[in-house]
């Protein structure tokens, strides 16, 4: 199982970013949010299929064939629509021209990179940190039953694709910097209730919020790759962007555990709140970057 799960890994990762550059390039940021919209729900349902396989008596690897024979399906639908992925998006619009090649040293020397893919590392980190510790945090330090905790750390994810729904009608009439901001300041908001020893009220409401938050960053930071570095430059920037996401994801939640560990669990607010921070301070950054480049450039 762990070695299939590297090609895996490698198919997946490679249609994520392809997917995020194709819609980045032709579609508005209202398409993004709800293209990530249904990523929540599908991470929603897929631990919700291998709970109805355990309660319904089944053995634990008939939770992985049902998702596999989902996948399987998906990967016909994909060879199928094939010719629509040729498409321009909108009429007259040029395709991009094939930038040079880039490694991850030359794409973090273009202007704003390094704080972007920063950014990018510190929201994942966030996020899966936020979603796979909500419920330790909640039995060890709050002393909520571990029944209602699982529950309750449900409320990040569905702040996530709710938020993500609803991103997608605010993004209408705001561009991608202000949807950014909102969500940092959602973030914020959440992260202090969840400081707060008010009781479970507050704490639950914060997490909810925290998910409400993050929900439009990721998308609109990820619309604005070929605004922020050029189109003939946006699919390898988008690579290199989620390879620093994903890297976020599978080393901050580790991280945390040995903090939890070592010191105690109690952190967990603080740690979210660091990333937070350091988030905040390099698209901030990124922004006064493109924002001085010249009108050329910026066209």
């Amino acid at each position: 199982l762990c070695l299939w799960g590297v090609p895996y890994g490698l198919g997946a990762g490679s249609v994520d970013a392809a997917l995020n550059n194709f819609v980045a390039l032709h579609y508005r940021s209202r398409h993004m949010n709800w293209l990530h919209c249904f990523w929540g729900v599908g991470a929603s349902l897929g631990p919700y299929v291998m709970g109805l396989c355990l309660t319904g008596g089944l053995p634990w690897n008939n939770g992985y064939q049902t998702i596999g024979i989902v996948q399987v399906a998906l990967v016909a639908c994909l060879f199928v629509s094939l010719p629509l992925w040729k498409r321009e998006g909108t009429p007259g619009a040029a395709q991009p021209r094939q930038g040079e090649a880039l490694g991850i040293r030359a794409a973090f020397r273009l202007p704003g990179a390094g704080q972007t893919l920063t950014a990018f590392f510190c929201y994942c980190g966030l996020e899966t940190t936020a979603g796979l510790w909500a419920s330790s945090y909640m039995v060890l330090n709050r002393g909520i039953p571990a029944e209602t905790a699982a529950t309750m750390a449900s409320l990040f994810y569905l702040g996530i694709t709710g938020g993500r729904f609803l991103s997608g009608f605010a993004a209408i009439r705001l561009d991608d910097r202000r949807m950014v901001r909102i969500g940092l300041l959602f973030t914020a908001l959440g992260i202090g209730l969840i400081f707060l020893p008010l009781g479970n009220a507050p704490l639950f409401a914060g997490l909810a919020l925290v998910g409400l938050g993050c929900a439009p960053i990721y998308p609109s930071l990820l619309h604005e790759t070929p605004v922020n570095f050029g189109r003939e430059r946006s699919q390898m920037l988008m690579g290199i962007q989620m390879a620093c996401a994903y890297t976020g994801s599978t080393l901050m939640p580790p991280l945390f555990g040995l903090i939890a560990q070592n010191a105690t669990i109690a952190l967990y607010p603080a740690y979210l709140l660091i990333f937070l921070a350091l988030m905040t301070v390099m698209t901030e950054r990124a922004n006064r970057v493109f924002d001085a480049r010249p009108a050329a450039a910026q066209a």
